[in-house]
C-alpha cells in the first residue's frame, strides 16, 4: 500500500517511465493486457437521482502519483484516476473542475469545503470511511511475481520458491505476505530499485512485490527487456488494501452513489477499459 515517503521517492521515476510508455503507445503494449474489473453485475445498485448540482463539482487531486495522477506535458492534472473522474462526470451530465493540490493536505482540503471529490489514491480503509463517503474500488494494487523473461521458470509456488532464490523489499506488506503464504525466507532489500536491479543480473530468480511499480519498471527502459510478470495477482485486503475510490464528505451521500453508478455504466460501456489501456500499457494486474 503507497504510503508518502514511498511517494515522494518514487515519483520522479515513475513519471517519467510512465510519459515514456505513454509516448511509446502501441508498441509498449504487444502483450494482451489484463483489463481488471471491481463490479459485480449481480450486486447492482438501484439507479440513484443525478446529483442536483448548482455549480462545478470540485475534483481534488495531486500531480506526484503516476500513472494514477500526475501533471501532463501541458501541467494540467491527469492519469487515469483523473481522467475516470472527468468521465463519470460526463456520463451524470455534470460540470466539473480538476485542481491539483498536494496530497497529504487533500482530505483536509475536502472537509473545508474547498473541493467535493477527491481523486486521488488515498486507501478506502474502515477510519476513512468513518469520517467520508466513498464509491466502491475502482482500482487495487496487486502484488505480483516478476522472473527473468530467459530462465522458464514455473509459475511460482511454494515448492519452487523454496528451490530458487525470492527477492522482496524488507518490511512491507509483501515479505509478510511471502513468509506467511509461501513459506519461504526470501532475499530482502532496502528498496524496490536494489531489487529490480538484482532481479536482472539473475542473482535472484522471482521478485515479488507492488505490481504496479512493477508493470512500470517491467514496461521502462531500466529493465532493458529483461522480465517479466509469472503467476497471477494477489489481492488480499488484510495484506494489499481495499484499494481507491472516489471521496466525498459524509454528508455528500447522493454525490457519492452518483458516482457508483457512473462507474458501473462507465465499465458497462467500455469506456473504463479505454482509459486503462491509455494509462496502463503494461498491466499490473
Amino acid at each position: 500500500m503507497p504510503q508518502r515517503q514511498w511517494r515522494v521517492q518514487m515519483a520522479a521515476l515513475l513519471q517519467a517511465a510512465v510519459l515514456l510508455m505513454l509516448a511509446a503507445g502501441p508498441a509498449a503494449a504487444a502483450e494482451p493486457v489484463t483489463i481488471p474489473n471491481f463490479w459485480n453485475p449481480r450486486a447492482r445498485l438501484e439507479r440513484p437521482d443525478p446529483p442536483q448540482a448548482t455549480r462545478p463539482i470540485r475534483f481534488l487531486t495531486d500531480d506526484e502519483y503516476p500513472p494514477l495522477h500526475f501533471a501532463g506535458p501541458d501541467g494540467n492534472p491527469t492519469g487515469f484516476a483523473v481522467e475516470l473522474a472527468r468521465a463519470a462526470c460526463e456520463k451524470l451530465g455534470l460540470t466539473c473542475t480538476v485542481q491539483a493540490r498536494r496530497f497529504d493536505t487533500l482530505l483536509d482540503a475536502l472537509q473545508a469545503n474547498q473541493g467535493d471529490v477527491v481523486a486521488a489514491a488515498i486507501p478506502l480503509t474502515a477510519s476513512l470511511r468513518a469520517g467520508h463517503q466513498t464509491t466502491r474500488p475502482y482500482f487495487r494494487w496487486p502484488a505480483r511475481f516478476a522472473v527473468r523473461g530467459d530462465k522458464g521458470l514455473p509459475a511460482p509456488d511454494p515448492k519452487g520458491l523454496a528451490e530458487h532464490p525470492t527477492g522482496v523489499i524488507s518490511g512491507t506488506a509483501h515479505e509478510a505476505y511471502l513468509r506467511a503464504f509461501f513459506h519461504v525466507t526470501p532475499k530482502t532489500y532496502p528498496d524496490l530499485g536494489t531489487a529490480e536491479a538484482a532481479l536482472r543480473r539473475g542473482e535472484i530468480d522471482y521478485l515479488f512485490g507492488d505490481g504496479l511499480a512493477l508493470a512500470l519498471w517491467i514496461g521502462g527502459t531500466d529493465a532493458a527487456g529483461c522480465c517479466a510478470f509469472s503467476g497471477g495477482d494477489y489481492l488480499e485486503n488484510r495484506y494489499f488494501g481495499e484499494g481507491i475510490g472516489f471521496v466525498t464528505r459524509k454528508e455528500d451521500e447522493a454525490l457519492a452513489r452518483a458516482l457508483d453508478d457512473a462507474l458501473q455504466r462507465l465499465w458497462d460501456e467500455g469506456k473504463y477499459a479505454e482509459l486503462y489501456l491509455r494509462f496502463f500499457p503494461v498491466s499490473p494486474f
